[in-house]
């Protein structure tokens, strides 16, 4: 639907088409902007469709707020199965066949690794919701930002965590081996080893069900600790299956994927999930602003959970600012948007994004490394832990770290 043309550049843009590549810089109402999300098997399915629905609702709250230059937006949403070997052809085919003018969203790292140099290439901005891997980031390209935390500084969560567990001398590490998994348990292995833990690793492909030769292997080593940095719902099966192996949340402290935080799902699949320790990557609930409970109470009531997810926060954020970047840029060209995203304060779900590195400073000037490039640096990252049957990922306590504390670590061991 077309709306009221507010300024002589927007006019100018909707009456004149142009192309660079194959992508148009001036846009047709309504102006598309992609969202990538796993949607199939083996991705991780519940998160994408939490992704999925949080940037729908990012497309009604913006077209509600007036749209972009005038005309509505239509998120286009791409399935990506999770499979880095689909990715470049689903980025080619947002740009080229649905004409999207920016691209929103992405869960898994393989998949913003494939697909980041298609975009770059054709000039259409990205902003990636919940890709970690240092290297999306870390080859500065300058179509390419990103909202989530980088792998390295997310893994020093995880290592920094389990430091804490009481006479902890091994831990056992079970990671897919995806852009994801395999430098995040590189990295949580070296933060472990400088406190004097050891940890090994044990490798599994993506979407992997039968998890009980691994679980074998597992106990036989004896941890006192579990790290799971496995994505989808796989990582439901692996924590039940150690837990009927006697080696799951309330058998030795367990550090459940972030899939955890999706509770209803979480207590239905796994039942002897409690004491479960998981990641939260976003601002704690007690903290959130306005516009994220806003949008938690809609979430809710759409889907029937209990809260929305991190991931989903990240993915309604990835959609609205690349809106406000197009409104600012007053053009759908992709490097005045690239510009725009430079200089953008966003008050988003998330709390305020911008991005300090770019080309106007280069992130050595800090003495930061190139994977700080148009990286968002204020991802809140905690340790919560499931403490009551039946809990609440929200409702759970924040066990680390002491800046949003808000209850102890329970520590089991049998």
């Amino acid at each position: 639907m077309r709306k009221i043309i507010v300024s002589v550049a927007a006019i100018a843009a909707v009456a004149t088409l142009s192309f660079s590549g194959t992508a148009a810089l001036a846009a047709k109402c309504p102006i598309k902007i992609g969202g990538l999300a796993p949607l199939s098997a083996p991705g991780a399915v519940g998160g994408g469709e939490a992704m999925r629905d949080a940037m729908l609702f990012a497309e009604r709250d913006i077209n509600a707020a007036g749209g972009v230059l005038g005309c509505d937006v239509k998120v286009v949403i791409a399935d990506t199965e999770g499979l880095p070997e689909k990715a470049s052809a689903i980025m080619e085919k947002l740009i080229t066949q649905d004409g999207v003018v920016a691209v929103g969203g992405a869960y898994h790292s393989s998949v913003g690794v494939a697909s980041k140099d298609v975009a770059n290439n054709r000039k259409i901005p990205v902003v990636f919701a919940e890709t970690w891997n240092d290297t999306i980031t870390g080859d500065k390209q300058k179509y390419i930002f990103r909202i989530a935390p980088l792998s390295s500084w997310a893994s020093a969560t995880l290592w920094k965590a389990a430091l804490l567990v009481p006479n902890i001398k091994k831990v056992a590490i079970l990671t897919e081996n995806t852009d994801y998994g395999i430098p995040a348990a590189e990295e949580t292995t070296r933060g472990l080893k400088s406190g004097g833990v050891e940890a090994v690793t044990f490798g599994v492909d993506i979407g992997t069900q039968d998890y009980s030769g691994i679980v074998e292997r597992i106990k036989a080593g004896k941890p006192d600790y579990i790290i799971v940095l496995a994505t989808g719902e796989a990582g439901y099966n692996f924590a039940q299956q150690a837990a009927d192996a006697g080696i799951g949340p309330q058998d030795i402290p367990f550090q459940a994927g972030q899939v955890a935080l999706e509770s209803k799902a979480w207590w239905e699949n796994v039942p002897d999930g409690n004491m479960a320790f998981v990641q939260r990557i976003g601002t704690p609930v007690n903290l959130w602003n306005k516009k994220a409970l806003k949008l938690n109470e809609d979430y809710k009531a759409k889907t029937g959970k209990g809260a929305i997810e991190s991931y989903a926060l990240e993915a309604y954020d990835s959609i609205s600012i690349l809106a406000q970047a197009i409104n600012e840029a007053e053009s759908t060209d992709g490097a005045k948007i690239v510009e725009a995203l430079e200089n953008i304060s966003h008050e988003g779900t998330l709390g305020r994004i911008y991005f300090p590195y770019g080309t106007k400073k280069d992130p050595s000037a800090d003495g930061k490394g190139d994977e700080w490039w148009h990286q968002w640096p204020d991802p809140a990252m905690t340790m919560i832990q499931y403490q009551k049957e039946g809990q609440n990922s929200t409702e759970s306590p924040i066990v680390w770290p002491d800046a949003y504390k808000t209850g102890p670590a329970i520590y089991v061991k049998k």
